[in-house]
């Protein structure tokens, strides 16, 4: 099948991924209604304070032209408690000159004489003098509106003064005049009690009227809540948009589907350009509903301002949304720099031309910016440093700016592989014409032209994987291709459309992808949805996109499925739309299923192995055993080892494994199991030297070194004559299990690990006895046991297994027994040697680091300087001890043909 490539394929894939976005953005309606008509719900509160605010402002003339003030007449001295900001208790007012009579008798008339309310004395202070008012005032704040001051001159002249305080109030949009409110109604009290009693006419008329001057409003001071609030809100509604792109975006990073996209061949330019494209139609239409909802509850800062000046200004600020920040250094005090710096983040923009269009409307008399004053700077050019339309090129600048700055960090920062471009990836000619030859589009990480790093030397499991190495090696520096030597993987690479890197080789016909243990899938999209996506960004053609995925989904049994949502699916079902999709693009597959589903994913990769080389990485020995033709365990971030299932359990397990059956009328005839069956131990005991390792009535088994290969055909023909004198039914033979060699090479490798690290753990014998080993070690010699009668000492077998976190623990030892001839051993140092048991930890299992040689060595020198020679000897044969016990050696043998051959394996 021939794919698409360059601009059709680019095409093809900005399709695909566009339909997606518009399908999540259509199957999530309730964040995508919210994204487009959360504006509705913003102006509706500014609506509602709005009104709120005229409702409460309708008493107060401030911001109002008044050509005919109203007449007060005769005001009331109004209770304390309805001043703005009272404490309590609070009284109506306060007055000195208690000390004369006449003074005390007006008092007592204005407090009665009050219009509509006479006043209690329990609201009233009387003082000496002025001195003794102002000092309780300083001692009482808040606790009176005013304060009257009477003094009688003579029989005829009684002086009076009125104190209250002339700062305006304001609370909740409505201000607080004290000259109105209780300045003047104190003064008509004083005058008109004071003329009653010189006249001596308690019931004679007094009665002023007060106006105001006529006035115009308050240009420029009207408390607006578009205003106060209005840029708080507009900015709430401009994040929706990016809180739910970006959502979307670390989504798709989290769950790994941009990686998997990118893995399939998908452009960067496709990609980004399908989530510009869609987001920009969102905020085109969010931002047309927040001006026609403006229009739609009259606000002037819609109606008189230009349509197009208001909805562009929204528009290019949410395209720029990136980070939020306030303040406005846009004036003459601040330099032409810190401007241009200020300008670069879209919030401090979009606030300045709010501010602008809020001052251009308001009072009712303001006319607002129309389309063709956009470029007018209010104030005139000299006193003014920016207008609207200077705020379109910055937002247009910062745009540009931003996203160029998000595709570069997008580049060079490692990706869910740990996969990233060089620093100036952006200088490589490749990177703009898509053609990259034989040169590494990662930067140095792979690079087949000039000298080849030096590698750390590791010593090679075989002889022959050795010289093959550096046989490979050699090629890549000469660029030789030899068909006959597997390619070098070095790892995962991000290569540019339609080439696959594989060392120095380029594959331009398939491209590789794979079904990774995470589901790669989107919620919200059905099985059929992920198919054409995954088809097109692979470059499918679109004829046979749907037959594809239809003959895919036949194969993994989803047909039934197609349409529903990958959300609402099982385990099972998303891990086979997941090996579906991975077979768009010649895949690795995993598990993860339940058995039956595995098992027939099973048969999917057995019949997919024809004409593709499949990469495997399991954690199952049983399904690595099945499914796969050759076998590479890697342990401590090193491949270990690699070749056929056979190969492995006959090079690296404990041997062969030998299972003896007994028939049922020799058990019968026998009093006890042992006794029965002990002409069959001796019997493997003299040819074999090997002890049953498991047995019962019905079976023995036996485990048989590969060292005693050559003696098996004729111990087992006489073994099979001598059946019915033994009373065997049942012979069977056969190689360790797979779990077993995986359980010797990660104990060999962790072995070599402790000698590198001089990593030990505490060893507690039965017998009270703490050894420091390395971990890993499985033949352990007790220091110490030699003699001339046992001249090798004794030892112990030391079981391991792996713990939840992988690492080696030991789970128990055998009993002390003589060391076997051909049996390697690590011979830790004496426990005299190391001292008091709490030098270490002992703890089984426990991993400390130490050097045992340099242990021993230290404790033995404190013996004194003559033993300084024994000492190097022990250290010096200690470490060639250690290192022995974790080479493998030798040469692959064909066990059908015993011929050897070199073994052919991937470096990697």
């Amino acid at each position: 099948m021939i794919l698409q490539q360059g601009l059709p394929l680019l095409y093809q894939q900005f399709t695909a991924l566009f339909k997606k976005n518009l399908l999540l953005s259509w199957r999530n309606k309730r964040s995508t209604c919210l994204q487009l008509f959360s504006s509705f719900f913003f102006i509706l509160v500014i609506f509602c304070i709005e009104e709120a605010m005229k409702a409460s402002e309708a008493s107060s003339s401030a911001y109002k032209n008044v050509t005919d003030p109203m007449l007060l007449f005769s005001p009331p001295i109004l209770p304390c408690e309805d001043k703005f900001f009272v404490k309590l208790p609070c009284y109506d007012f306060v007055w000195s000159g208690n000390n004369s009579r006449r003074v005390t008798d007006i008092v007592s008339a204005i407090m009665a004489n009050n219009p509509g309310r006479p006043i209690p004395t329990n609201k009233v202070q009387s003082f000496k003098g002025p001195e003794e008012v102002d000092a309780w005032f300083m001692s009482h704040p808040l606790q009176v509106p005013g304060a009257l001051h009477f003094a009688e001159r003579n029989a005829t002249v009684v002086s009076y003064g009125v104190q209250t305080n002339s700062s305006s109030e304001e609370k909740r949009g409505r201000i607080e005049d004290p000259t109105f409110k209780f300045l003047i109604p104190l003064q008509i009290a004083a005058e008109r009690e004071i003329a009653r009693s010189l006249i001596g006419d308690p019931k004679f008329g007094w009665s002023f009227g007060f106006k105001e001057f006529a006035r115009p409003a308050i240009i420029g001071e009207a408390i607006s809540a578009l205003k106060v609030m209005g840029p708080i809100f507009f900015l709430a509604f401009s994040m929706f948009g990016f809180v739910l792109q970006l959502g979307s975006l670390v989504t798709e990073k989290e769950l790994k589907l941009r990686q998997a996209m990118t893995m399939m061949g998908v452009f960067d330019t496709a990609y980004w350009l399908s989530w510009l494209i869609w987001e920009g139609l969102l905020t085109f239409v969010s931002s047309l509903f927040l001006v026609l909802f403006g229009m739609i509850f009259q606000f002037d800062f819609f109606l008189k301002n230009s349509f197009f000046v208001v909805f562009l200004l929204f528009l290019l600020f949410q395209f720029n949304m990136i980070v939020s920040a306030t303040g406005f250094p846009y004036s003459s005090a601040y330099s032409a720099s810190r401007r241009a710096i200020w300008s670069l983040f879209p919030p401090n923009t979009f606030s300045a031309g709010l501010k602008l269009l809020l001052d251009a409307t308001s009072t009712p008399e303001s006319s607002g910016i129309s389309w063709s004053e956009r470029a007018v700077c209010e104030g005139g050019m000299s006193t003014c440093v920016i207008s609207v339309d200077i705020i379109y090129q910055w937002q247009v600048g910062s745009f540009l700016f931003w996203f160029v700055l998000a595709m570069y960090f997008d580049n060079i920062i490692p990706n869910a592989s740990g996969v990233r471009k060089p620093i100036f990836y952006f200088l490589t000619p490749g990177y703009w014409t898509g053609k990259g030859g034989n040169k590494m589009e990662e930067g140095s990480i792979f690079s087949c032209i000039g000298s080849v790093p030096p590698v750390e030397h590791v010593a090679s499991e075989d002889q022959d994987v050795l010289e093959e190495e550096t046989l490979v090696k050699q090629q890549a520096m000469d660029g030789i291709v030899d068909p006959n030597i597997a390619v070098q993987i070095h790892g995962l690479a991000k290569t540019y459309p339609g080439t696959t890197k594989l060392g120095c080789c380029k594959c331009t016909k398939t491209s590789p992808f794979h079904a990774v243990k995470f589901d790669i899938l989107w919620d919200a999209l059905s099985s059929e949805e992920h198919l054409h996506l995954f088809a097109s960004i692979k470059g499918l053609p679109p004829p046979s996109i749907n037959s594809t995925a239809e003959k895919l989904l036949a194969d993994v049994k989803l047909t039934g499925a197609a349409k529903v949502r990958a959300g609402s699916y099982s385990g099972g079902m998303k891990r086979r739309l997941s090996v579906a999709v991975a077979l768009i693009g010649d895949p690795k597959l995993t598990t993860g299923m339940d058995p039956i589903t595995r098992r027939h994913v099973w048969d999917i990769i057995q019949e997919s192995k024809k004409g593709r080389a499949i990469i495997l990485t399991t954690h199952s020995m049983e399904e690595a055993d099945i499914l796969s033709d050759r076998i590479g365990i890697m342990a401590k971030g090193r491949l270990r080892c690699i070749g056929t299932s056979i190969r492995l359990k006959s090079r690296f397990g404990t041997g062969f494994v030998a299972t003896v059956s007994f028939t049922e009328s020799k058990k019968d005839n026998s009093n006890a199991s042992g006794d029965s069956h002990e002409p069959v131990k001796r019997f493997f005991n003299e040819h074999l030297k090997v002890e049953p390792a498991d047995e019962n009535k019905a079976f023995m088994t036996f485990v048989i070194p590969h060292d005693k290969e050559k003696l098996l055909t004729g111990f087992f023909e006489e073994l099979e004559n001598r059946e019915s004198e033994f009373g065997i039914s049942d012979i069977q033979l056969g190689l360790a299990t797979l779990e077993e060699v995986f359980l010797n090479i990660a104990r060999r490798a962790e072995l070599e690990n402790a000698t590198t690290e001089g990593i030990m753990v505490t060893l507690d014998l039965v017998s009270g006895i703490s050894l420091e080993i390395p971990v890993g070690a499985r033949f352990v010699g007790i220091p110490d046991t030699e003699s001339a009668e046992n001249p090798s000492g004794v030892m112990v077998e030391v079981y391991w297994q792996q713990d939840g976190s992988g690492s080696m623990c030991i789970t128990g030892h055998s009993s002390e027994m003589r060391v076997p001839q051909n049996v390697l051993v690590t011979r830790p140092p004496s426990p005299n040697a190391l001292g008091h048991k709490g030098l270490r930890q002992a703890v089984r299992g426990r991993k400390e680091p130490m050097s045992v040689a340099s242990n021993r060595a230290r404790k033995l020198r404190s013996r004194g300087p003559g033993d300084r020679g024994a000492v190097t000897e022990v250290a010096e044969q200690l470490h060639t001890e250690i290192t022995k016990s974790t080479h493998y050696k030798g040469r692959r043998r064909d066990m059908k043909k015993g011929t050897l051959k070199p073994l052919k394996r991937a470096t990697h």
